[in-house]
């Protein structure tokens, strides 16, 4: 085997590195919803967090979101009007959220983006901001979740991302400005205690975390690859593949996620 199909090769593997010890797992942006496949017209919840779903740790504080919507058959509907402040419960604080009541009428992909005003860690020294994607279908109509949003930074699935199934792959290409990035570092969580939207919560951890942050690495075409091992919800951050690198005076992580949900086969 020649040493760029090597080279190839490696970079399609997921990379479970040493990066950071158990007490820094990643800061991720949610954009959830307990269902993502609808057979009838629903109004669906959402809620927004900036969490640390697979630590089940500490939840930080949303400011407003620049923005927030929905991409549906190429026509955007904006959601931001919708949105009420909330106070979501993890299991050593509480801090502010928000969340949504969305009808969802026709058939097809609705494709949801939340756009976060960045988030200061004073811990790191620098501004987070997580464009972040999640997928509902009503009615098992595609109409485009495959397509990209034109969004600053964005993983665009290359997988049915609401036809997810425990024991598959799930591949996704990192886009920066609409070209793909070569390289780029994708820490992957999964939520650990599952959601009450009625209580605004996180449950129990149900998992003990990983001791380091699981992490996969784009190849040449931007493409990156990770196997299901659990059902339940999971995340994808692109790291600082964004082109905006300051805010405010200070250093910008502009970040791409990208949320799935994954069923077994019954």
């Amino acid at each position: 085997m020649s040493q760029s199909k090597k080279t190839a090769n490696t970079l399609l593997l997921v990379l479970w590195t040493l990066l950071y010890s158990s007490g820094a797992q990643a800061h991720f942006q949610l954009l959830y919803t307990p269902e993502v496949n609808l057979s009838k017209a629903a109004t669906l919840p959402i809620r927004l967090i900036f969490a640390h779903p697979l630590e089940n740790g500490h939840v930080m504080s949303m400011a407003r979101p620049q923005a927030f919507y929905y991409w549906h058959k190429d026509k955007r509907e904006e959601l931001l009007p919708a949105l009420t402040e909330i106070t979501w419960q993890g299991p050593s604080n509480g801090n502010t959220a928000f969340a949504a009541e969305v009808p969802i009428k026709r058939n097809g992909d609705y494709i949801f983006v939340v756009e976060p005003t960045p988030y200061f860690e004073p811990s790191e020294e620098l501004y987070i901001q997580q464009l972040t994607k999640s997928f509902v279908n009503k009615g098992g109509l595609p109409s485009g979740w495959e397509q990209p949003l034109g969004l600053k930074a964005e993983i665009v699935p290359l997988n049915k991302p609401t036809a997810i199934l425990v024991g598959s792959t799930f591949s996704g290409v990192v886009l920066s400005e609409g070209q793909p990035v070569v390289g780029a570092e994708i820490e992957i969580e999964w939520i650990n205690g599952q959601p009450d939207l009625q209580a605004n919560r996180f449950g129990a951890s149900r998992v003990t975390p990983p001791a380091s942050v699981l992490v996969a690495i784009s190849d040449a075409n931007g493409v990156f690859t990770f196997g299901i091992p659990r059902a339940g919800w999971w995340g994808f951050a692109a790291l600082g593949v964004g082109p905006d690198k300051r805010y405010q005076g200070k250093a910008l992580s502009q970040d791409a996620v990208l949320w799935i949900s994954a069923t077994e086969l019954r």
